[in-house]
């Protein structure tokens, strides 16, 4: 064979070979009606302000991959765009919860978009302390022109449960981040590697918990840095914020985003806006070891966006943030900023104990994908993108083109208000290592093993109770 006859030969395979695509696309959008109520039918009679406690709404607030194309979705701390209380920031006794929901993606011939996205809610899981919670009284609530009841959930005493709930009001002595306390604002949620266990941070204390993922009950509170709490909490935003406290987490702007890395060893929460002690835009990273609790601390300057609203890990040192602004449906305005840039804490300068002006020791960041222009190439009009996009969820691997691509899932909080900032939203992005390697990044899926649904479990746990207990009568027979 002639050399040139070699190298047309060698030119015709490489062509036959799928080339590694270079460019995000948007492949799927599905939603949940925003009218809907989720699957907790013993929370569903009217909270304070009228609304039903079992509303299906804000469930992009956090999104978390838990293996196959289940997904879980964290609602916030509930309806409070319904006025009727503003001493309480108008916030109910709404019980925090994880929502469970089945993401189906099915390719399509025609269309748009190359998938059909069908989210299906499975399962409701409320959020409760084994101990007892510290709840609002209704003192706090209560002047000339309001009245507030109590704020423990009557549904406490029906199942002999502590729950969590959105009360703002719901806290005792001493700095915010007293795990006694019954307020509970959800945003990041993760799951652990065995799929038995749910990762949650807030914004109120800030605080991470780990639930019992089949039940919902509390495992353990993560002790995080003092510096990211308030030493004076209050029950609403204004007698919350300065001179009342001078450092600490900004009011309603906790640890709104949650990663986990793949090896399932560590937490990685990021703050929705500067402390009070910080300044020129920068907002911590806290690092939580899960076996041993240290925590490490990181600067990320702000450039873009008003905040952060999530964090998803690539691998065990490389992260997607989600920084935005409040504009777009729900606001009333056309939507600008929803950003994912790409970040490294490899080598990063640890700032725990430090405060003021961190730009110096702030982690460099590069911009990985502009969701507004994206969604508005696909058609989406600027107004109609949502104003608060904030859950971020890789997914399970397809393949387009004969090339590998890894779905990366972006859900809005509608706030429980689908009148005004429409339904509960899910875009599904597919990124190749291609588009990764354009950033320096690298991906590594998170390896979850796989768990029966809670209904399930719990029967297959009351289904080993009885073997144990026939087990047991057998041998005392003698058997």
């Amino acid at each position: 064979m002639n050399k040139k006859k070699l190298i047309l030969i060698i030119a015709a395979a490489l062509c036959a070979v799928p080339v590694a695509h270079a460019s995000i696309d948007l492949i799927a959008v599905g939603s949940l009606n925003g009218t809907f109520s989720d699957l907790s039918s013993q929370t569903s009679g009217p909270l304070e302000n009228g609304v039903a406690g079992n509303i299906l709404g804000g469930l992009g607030s956090g999104f978390a991959w838990a293996g196959g194309n289940t997904f879980l979705a964290t609602p916030d701390r509930g309806p409070n765009a319904t006025s009727y209380n503003s001493l309480v920031d108008d916030t109910t006794s709404y019980i925090t919860r994880f929502q469970t929901l089945q993401m189906n993606l099915t390719a399509t011939a025609s269309g748009s978009l190359p998938y059909t996205l069908t989210p299906t809610l499975t399962a409701t899981t409320l959020l409760s302390s084994s101990t007892p919670l510290t709840y609002g009284t209704g003192a706090l609530g209560t002047d000339a022109t309001h009245t507030l009841d109590s704020g423990v959930p009557a549904l406490n005493a029906v199942n002999g449960t502590n729950y969590f709930t959105g009360r703002s009001d719901g806290f005792g002595a001493g700095p915010s981040g007293n795990p006694s306390n019954a307020r509970f604002d959800p945003e990041g949620v993760r799951v652990s590697n065995d799929g038995k266990s749910v990762f949650i941070s807030d914004e109120y204390g800030p605080y991470v918990y780990q639930f019992d993922r089949a039940t919902g009950q509390r495992i353990k509170a993560f002790e995080l840095p003092a510096n990211l709490t308030v030493a004076t909490p209050g029950p609403t935003t204004v007698s919350e914020g300065s001179p009342f406290d001078t450092s600490g987490r900004v009011a309603n702007k906790g640890m709104e985003g949650l990663a986990i890395t793949p090896d399932g060893t560590t937490l990685v929460g990021i703050m929705q806006a500067p402390l009070l002690q910080d300044t020129n835009k920068n907002v911590r990273i806290v690092t939580i070891d899960i076996a041993s609790g240290a925590t490490h601390e990181y600067a990320y300057k702000l450039t873009t966006g008003t905040g952060v609203s999530e964090i998803v890990a690539l691998n065990n040192h490389q992260f997607l943030v989600d920084e935005r602004d409040g504009k777009g449906l729900g606001d009333g305005t056309s939507a600008a900023v929803k950003q994912l840039f790409k970040i490294d804490i490899d080598g990063a300068q640890d700032v725990s104990g430090m405060s003021g002006d961190l730009s110096s020791k702030a982690i460099s960041k590069t911009l990985f994908l502009d969701v507004v222009d994206k969604l508005h190439g696909n058609g989406i009009a600027f107004d109609q993108v949502p104003a608060k996009m904030e859950g971020l969820a890789f997914g399970e691997d397809v393949v387009i083109d004969g090339v590998i691509r890894h779905t990366l899932f972006f859900t809005n909080d509608n706030d429980f208000v689908p009148g005004v900032a429409g339904d509960n939203k899910f875009y599904v992005f597919a990124v190749s290592d291609a588009d990764l390697a354009t950033v320096g990044a690298t991906y590594t899926a998170q390896m979850i093993s796989p768990v029966p649904e809670p209904e399930t479990y719990a029967l297959m746990l009351a289904g080993l109770g009885m073997v144990g207990w026939l087990a047991r009568r057998r041998r005392a027979a003698g058997k």
